[in-house]
């Protein structure tokens, strides 16, 4: 897999994305690897990818969704974790079902790749969370639909260019052009390890969705998503 494509320069301040519904398409698949996590049941090890999407649109006071990057006007970008897996009740077949507004049938659950979801549009739904200490406001993808018909034909024209990092084919290039902060994340999990040689284990772990499919970009080109 070649990738030339990269997120790079740092927003010269923080211009938090609007609660709303705007349109989005995503542009970013990122491999975060087997992640640890605490949860009711106690301490998991779960497969996770990070998904990024560029909005349009404007905010409540007319404003367009972009922010200044690099002396350059982008559209703001939103993201979201998800636990790599097609299970009824797991998020992101919850949100994906809804984002393509059909069921998956079973042959796609014996193996969906998720490459297909870069460059598909959506109508995502933002919502705000606060910190605990009520300093810090959270932008968070609470849900996501099909682009209703009257939009399809006009769809906004992709800006930011498409990033993804995979395990099975990792790239130098594209891992140094993801934030630092990321590359921490991504550095903790055992297919890290394994790709610069500090573990004997095998990579990657078997993803559910993936399954034997590597995350090949594919444009997506018909009116439902995927």
């Amino acid at each position: 897999m070649s990738l030339t494509a990269k997120e790079t320069g740092t927003p010269r301040e923080f211009k938090p994305v609007p609660a709303g519904a705007f349109i989005g398409r995503a542009f970013g698949l990122v491999d975060l690897g087997t992640q640890t996590v605490q949860t009711q049941e106690g301490e998991k090890h779960l497969p996770k990818v990070r998904l990024m999407v560029e909005l349009f649109g404007e905010d409540e006071d007319g404003n367009p969704l972009t922010i200044e990057v690099d002396g350059v006007n982008k559209p703001m970008v939103v993201a979201k974790n998800y636990t790599v897996s097609l299970h009824p009740k797991s998020n992101l077949t919850k949100e994906l079902t809804a984002w393509r507004g059909k069921a998956f049938t079973p042959d796609e659950l014996k193996g969906f790749n998720i490459s297909k979801l870069i460059g598909a549009y959506g109508l995502f739904n933002i919502t705000h969370n606060q910190s605990k200490d009520g300093s810090k406001t959270y932008a968070n993808i609470s849900g996501v639909s099909p682009l209703p018909s009257a939009l399809k034909s006009a769809k906004p024209a992709p800006v930011h260019e498409n990033v993804i990092f995979d395990f099975d084919t990792p790239s130098d290039e594209v891992f140094a052009a993801l934030p630092e902060w990321l590359q921490g994340t991504i550095s903790q999990s055992p297919e890290y390890q394994a790709w610069r040689g500090k573990a004997s284990m095998p990579a990657p772990v078997a993803r559910a969705v993936a399954a034997q499919a590597p995350l090949d970009v594919a444009e997506a080109k018909d009116d439902i998503p995927w």
